[in-house]
C-alpha cells in the first residue's frame, strides 16, 4: 500500500485559486476524511488526484509515482478509484453490466484471442465476471443485479456507484459525498460498507463528506478546507475543538 502526499498545491482557473498551497498526506490503511463549507476544494483535490484537473504549482505522488499530468486512466491503473458525488452510471443498463463494464479495462488480450474467445480471452473472461459478483455481493446489489440502474431508488444508485469503483480493484478509494441525498437508514448502510472497505477489504478510504456526525465516528485523520485553503487537521477530536474549524462552519470563534 501507498502513500498519497500532495505537497503545495495550487490549482488556479484564470485569476481564481480553486486550491491555495495545499499540503496533505493520505497514510495507507485509514480512512481520512475531507471537510469544509461548500466551495471549499474538497472535489476539487479529487479531480486532481484522479487526473480530471492538474494542479497549477505544488506536486501530487502515490508512492513513487508523480500524479501532476496522469490521465484519470494512468491513475487508476496505480490502483486509485474514484465514487462521484453525480452518479456517474448508465441508467439504461443493469446494475450486473454497468460492474462488468466498468472492470473491463482490466482485461488483457489482443484482438485475435477475443475473436476466438478461446484460452486467455476465455479465462480473463471468467475470473472478471467472479471479481464482478464478489463485488456485488459484498457490496449487498444481489437482489438489484439485473435492475437497470435508473429503475433504483437514489440510494441504491450510490451504492452502485461505490461498488463501479471497487471493481477496479484499487488499494485507495476516493469517495466524493457518497452519502448525499440519503436518508437516516441509507446512510448507516454507506457507513457500514465503508468501514468494511477499509477493514475487510483493506483499502485506504479518503472521504469528502458534510454529514459531520458520520466523519467524527469513522474517521483516523480528518483534513479542514476553507475557500481552497486547508485550516487544520488531526484526529477528529482535535479538528473538533479547532478554533479555525469552528469559525468556518459556525461563523464565530
Amino acid at each position: 500500500m501507498e502513500t498519497l502526499t500532495v505537497s503545495d498545491v495550487t490549482l488556479s482557473f484564470g485569476g481564481l485559486n480553486a486550491l491555495t498551497g495545499v499540503s496533505l498526506t493520505i497514510e495507507p490503511g485509514l480512512i481520512t476524511s475531507i471537510i469544509g463549507p461548500n466551495g471549499a476544494g474538497k472535489t476539487s483535490l479529487l479531480n486532481c488526484i484522479s487526473g480530471f484537473y492538474h494542479p497549477s504549482l505544488g506536486d501530487i505522488f502515490y508512492g513513487e509515482h508523480r500524479l501532476n499530468r496522469a490521465s484519470p486512466h494512468q491513475v487508476s491503473n496505480l490502483g486509485i478509484a474514484r465514487a462521484f458525488q453525480n452518479i456517474e452510471l448508465f441508467g439504461g443498463m443493469t446494475v450486473l453490466d454497468n460492474l462488468l463494464l466498468a472492470r473491463h479495462q482490466k482485461l488483457r488480450y489482443n484482438f485475435f484471442q477475443a475473436v476466438i474467445y478461446f484460452g486467455k480471452a476465455s479465462r480473463l473472461e471468467a475470473d472478471n465476471r467472479g471479481y464482478v459478483e464478489d463485488i456485488i455481493d459484498f457490496m449487498e446489489l444481489e437482489p438489484y443485479r439485473k435492475k437497470t440502474v435508473g429503475s433504483l431508488s437514489y440510494g441504491i444508485q450510490k451504492r452502485v456507484e461505490v461498488a463501479r469503483a471497487l471493481t477496479l480493484g484499487p488499494a485507495l478509494l476516493l469517495l466524493d459525498e457518497p452519502m448525499a441525498g440519503m436518508n437516516i437508514e441509507e446512510k448507516e448502510d454507506m457507513v457500514r460498507f465503508i468501514m468494511d472497505i477499509q477493514k475487510e477489504r483493506h483499502i485506504t478510504v479518503v472521504l469528502v463528506e458534510h454529514d459531520l456526525g458520520v466523519v467524527m465516528d469513522i474517521s483516523d485523520q480528518v483534513y479542514v478546507f476553507d475557500f481552497g485553503a486547508l485550516i487544520g487537521s488531526g484526529k477528529p477530536r482535535e479538528v473538533a475543538r479547532n478554533p479555525k474549524v469552528i469559525e468556518a462552519y459556525i461563523g464565530e470563534e
